[in-house]
């Protein structure tokens, strides 16, 4: 991501929808959009693509995008501004940090689109469908809470389908080639320039079930420590 031009004051025309502290809204983000059927969080949200297009056809929804890039994030801010949504707002922020920004159950929907592979294997927990990442989505997710993932990445998306199940989430709607009778759902701005080139697209939806994590499970400890 390039550096932006005049980041400071691009980020401050678009001030309306930053959330400059997210530990304070801990608990309160509803405050946002009372009438909000649901809430639901984007980790790692680039240039707003998916988050504004989202925001668009589901305006009874209210968005949280978490982006830790500010690069990225004006451009999201500004198609906010431009598209003229009033259920989004966006947070300079960590993945690592959702416990801290959001309560415990607080979270109905996580999208995580088109994350980094962090493809060598002493890179495992970086990825953010790494058990030590479920178990911190499961801290914020509400009962029956859902992960929607998507991911160009064909070894990230069959690694991930064998790491989520054991952290007490089932899987469902598992496709390795989305759009394959045409374009499906809101494309993220990667998504949308894969869909032009042919590449298929890998999803899955990850509902949160009852889980107790083994106190005495090495294999699990082990997976997780790698």
């Amino acid at each position: 991501m390039r550096k932006k031009k005049n980041l400071a004051p691009r980020m401050e025309a678009c001030g309306m929808y930053l959330i400059k502290d997210p530990f304070s809204m801990r608990g309160r983000w509803r405050e946002l959009m009372p009438a909000a059927r649901e809430l639901r969080v984007e980790l790692g949200c680039g240039k707003g693509g998916f988050t504004v297009g989202t925001a668009e056809v589901e305006p009874d929804v209210l968005l949280i995008a978490v982006e830790k890039v500010p690069d990225a994030m004006v451009v999201a801010m500004e198609k906010a501004r431009d598209a003229g949504v009033h259920n989004v707002w966006f947070v300079d922020g960590d993945a690592a940090l959702l416990p801290d920004m959001f309560a415990e159950g607080e979270i109905d929907r996580l999208y995580i689109n088109f994350c980094d592979p962090w493809p060598k294997s002493n890179q495992k927990k970086r990825r953010l469908t790494h058990g030590n990442f479920l178990k911190k989505y499961r801290q914020v997710l509400a009962e029956g809470g859902a992960i929607h993932f998507k991911t160009d990445n064909d070894k990230l998306f069959e690694w991930s389908l064998e790491e989520i199940p054991q952290f007490g989430f089932r899987l469902s709607e598992v496709t390795r080639d989305l759009h394959a009778d045409g374009a499906v759902g809101v494309m993220t701005d990667y998504e949308r320039k894969f869909f032009s080139e042919g590449k298929s697209i890998n999803r899955c939806v990850a509902t949160m079930v009852d889980w107790t994590e083994p106190e005495n499970d090495t294999a699990l400890s082990q997976r997780i420590s790698e």
